[in-house]
């Protein structure tokens, strides 16, 4: 069709109908002037009943302080990621989390427009994990089966030949007799959970629980209320319920991806730290608790701070005790050790009976960066061995985008390495997240929809 026939008003409009994400708009007033097939769905209203309507009248339980869009017209200030509840005019909770938006033409505002996505999924999410941390509290057993305290690894799993590893497992078996808030910090993959369990079982918090948590997985509203807890009423179907802080009381709490923790939210942290109290959103009672925290991060924390995604003050509040885990790649010698190690548990796990790797594939082993570090060598040795038909694998084993990094073949074109490594990055984001797109768009700090269209193009 000639481009003279598209309305541009109809184009913008089938656009903002493909997205996969509410959208909302409404001008000065107050009235809605576009509202999306998903917005519909996600506040169980028919478009009918929304479309060329006041907001209020079509959302009565809102009002002009409760509302994004009429907090947005009033203050002409947008607001990120403001997690909503609310009741529809049918009676239904509905909770969304939002960003709200001043729209702007030559200047004048014309109206807000609101991306909503669904809230209530990652809620529910949210409290079968608090139930499932509060039921797995009162299983008292130190044996690693049975995992009633969380903690699965002990110092004499970590294998290593490296010295300097070595020196790390030595001061981190002194920070277990310490109370001290523990930060490890180093490339994702190469095992700073593993360290801080380790720490927390060998402490005398040991039979005592063991709380993980990663801070990139939730919105800082749901991130907030998972570790405070909430007060019966705190908003809109608000229930009493405990946060991991009360959950852990008496063990330990391990901050996974601290530097992803909004600001605002560390600086609530700091507050526990130093006082010991918590007090549940909405409630008016503080609570003392006894946690011990441990916090890990894959960026330097100096870093973090220069680049305003850690407060100074919490990062000396809790760089007493703090570990730098060094990449697979400085530790050359662990590499071989650690793939015979995975060998054997894939032997058992899969019912195989493989010998080990020829010489050249040690080799390659021994040269590559190995950029995912000791997990992407673990995936890597069960993908060998589930697509082997030899007794000793080869080259031949590897996975596709590894086979084409044989250090002994030539230099890639610019442009297809790059493909390549955005294809690693994508497997190794959805490995880390069980294939969950959303968390793993999260992990990328991309887009989901452009994460999605990647997937689609290079896997």
């Amino acid at each position: 069709m000639p481009s003279e026939f598209f309305n541009t008003s109809e184009v913008l409009e089938a656009i903002l109908e493909t997205i996969d994400e509410g959208i909302h708009v409404i001008d000065p007033k107050g009235q809605t002037i576009f509202y999306n097939g998903v917005a519909a769905n996600l506040d169980g209203m028919k478009r009918s009943e929304v479309l060329g309507k006041p907001l209020l009248e079509a959302f009565p339980s809102l009002n002009h302080k409760s509302s994004t869009l009429l907090r947005v017209i009033k203050s002409k200030k947008p607001i990120y990621n403001y997690s909503q509840s609310y009741v529809n005019a049918h009676g239904r909770i509905i909770e969304t989390l939002n960003t709200t938006l001043p729209i702007y033409v030559d200047g004048f505002m014309i109206g807000a427009i609101e991306i909503a996505k669904d809230y209530s999924s990652l809620k529910q999410l949210s409290e079968r994990l608090a139930d499932l941390e509060s039921s797995l509290k009162t299983i008292k057993s130190p044996q690693r089966k049975t995992t009633g305290n969380g903690g699965l690894y002990s110092f004499t799993e970590i294998l290593t030949s490296d010295k300097g590893f070595k020196g790390l497992i030595s001061q981190g078996k002194k920070a277990a007799r310490s109370t001290s808030s523990v930060l490890v910090y180093g490339e994702s993959g190469v095992g700073k959970e593993l360290f801080v369990q380790s720490i927390h079982q060998e402490s005398s918090r040991s039979k005592e629980p063991f709380i993980a948590q990663n801070c990139a997985a939730l919105p800082e509203s749901l991130l907030e209320s998972l570790l405070f807890g909430t007060a019966k009423g705190s908003y809109t179907g608000a229930v009493e319920r405990q946060g991991l802080f009360e959950l852990a009381n008496g063990g330990t709490l391990f901050l996974d991806e601290l530097q992803s923790m909004p600001i605002d939210l560390q600086a609530k942290l700091l507050r526990v730290l130093e006082d010991g109290f918590v007090r549940r959103i909405g409630g008016t009672k503080s609570v003392q608790v006894n946690v011990r925290i441990m916090a890990a991060m894959n960026i330097d924390p100096k870093k973090a701070v220069s680049e305003n995604r850690l407060r100074p003050d919490l990062f000396y509040r809790l760089n007493v005790l703090s570990y730098e885990l060094p990449p697979l790649r400085e530790r050359i010698d662990d590499i071989e050790l650690l793939s015979e190690h995975f060998i054997s548990i894939f032997n058992s796990k899969l019912g195989l009976s493989i010998k080990g790797m020829d010489e050249k594939t040690k080799d390659f082993f021994r040269k590559y960066h190995w950029p995912g570090n000791v997990r992407e060598l673990k995936h890597t040795i069960e993908f060998m061995m589930n697509h082997t038909e030899n007794d000793v694998m080869n080259l031949e084993d590897l996975p596709q985008f590894l086979k084409k990094r044989n250090p002994s073949e030539k230099i890639l074109p610019l442009r297809e390495a790059m493909i390549e490594m955005e294809t690693k990055l994508i497997t190794e984001a959805l490995l880390q997240t069980n294939g969950n797109v959303f968390q793993a768009s999260k992990l990328l700090q991309i887009p989901r929809q452009t994460l999605q269209y990647k997937i689609k193009k290079h896997i």
